[in-house]
């Protein structure tokens, strides 16, 4: 297992739902998101293109703060872009939709490039024309961080129900695709908010199958994902056993607690140590 502090919980909250932003910025989710898309209907894209720039403002969060822009191939998503460029403060990520090539990630860099160079990319695959094109889409920029799938709209594409077996497959493609890009991997949310047991077993497969993180939609699903996806007590100090045994063996091989490790292992527990102590 993989574990990074850079992603583990994403929080989104609605433009238009500006009497939340302040709880979302301190609900202790790594990433704080502001959506323009499927929470904003059609008739007030425009107001909440407006509100959002507020989410940006104010005094330092925890958090690192996102916006999700519609489609980059729908005119909303394009008056997304340009609104972006105006705002005071940029958000620290974009989160690209309904990602089904390359292109729609360039896109974005392209029309972002000059007034938001700092400002990074997530890309979530939803559709089956995207994750077709999953392993180019992740290795697509330096500036892509992460790639997200989305169950909900996959779901619907393929015709499947919507539940973790079905979507198994789409789920490993989406895993390895960007693990092999060297990015990190997001979950779909959990749509039953309060349904902790449930939120809490799958946020626990889907780390044991790669994701680093999943997104959340209610603030109180944010503890249960940031402690499914950060290393207890006991993992910690099984690294820091493998790390010294690495150190004392040279990297060779070595034994720990019964088990032949080598450097593969070494390698993922130092990096475990070094980010969680």
């Amino acid at each position: 297992m993989k574990f990074s502090r850079y992603c583990r919980s994403l929080l989104s909250t609605p433009a238009t739902a500006v009497h939340r932003y302040a709880n979302s910025h301190e609900s202790g989710a790594d990433i704080a998101m502001v959506d323009l898309e499927d929470s904003v209907p059609p008739q007030r894209k425009e107001e909440a293109r407006r509100l959002a720039a507020d989410f940006f403002t104010g005094p330092a969060v925890p958090a690192r703060l996102a916006i999700r822009i519609n489609t980059v191939s729908e005119p909303d998503g394009l008056q997304d872009l340009l609104a972006l460029r105006h705002y005071p403060v940029k958000p620290a990520l974009v989160l690209i939709p309904k990602a089904e090539s390359a292109r729609d990630i360039e896109i974005v860099a392209h029309t972002l490039a000059a007034t938001c160079p700092d400002t990074e990319f997530f890309a979530v695959v939803e559709t089956p024309r995207g994750l077709v094109n999953a392993a180019a889409i992740a290795a697509v920029s330096p500036r892509l961080r992460a790639v997200v799938f989305g169950a909900a709209d996959y779901a619907f594409a393929v015709g499947a129900r919507l539940a973790w077996e079905t979507l198994a497959y789409a789920r490993a493609t989406v895993v390895n695709s960007a693990r092999a890009a060297g990015v990190e991997v997001m979950d779909a949310p959990y749509f039953e908010v309060f349904d902790a047991e449930g939120l809490r077993r799958e946020a626990a497969a889907a780390r044991d199958l790669g994701f680093s993180g999943k997104v959340t939609l209610h603030p109180r699903q944010v503890p249960i994902v940031n402690e499914a996806f950060s290393p207890g007590p006991g993992v910690l100090d099984r690294a820091r056993r493998v790390v010294a045994a690495g150190q004392e063996s040279g990297r060779g091989a070595a034994l720990v607690d019964g088990a032949m490790v080598g450097a593969p292992f070494f390698e993922a527990s130092q990096q475990l140590v070094e980010e969680f102590g």
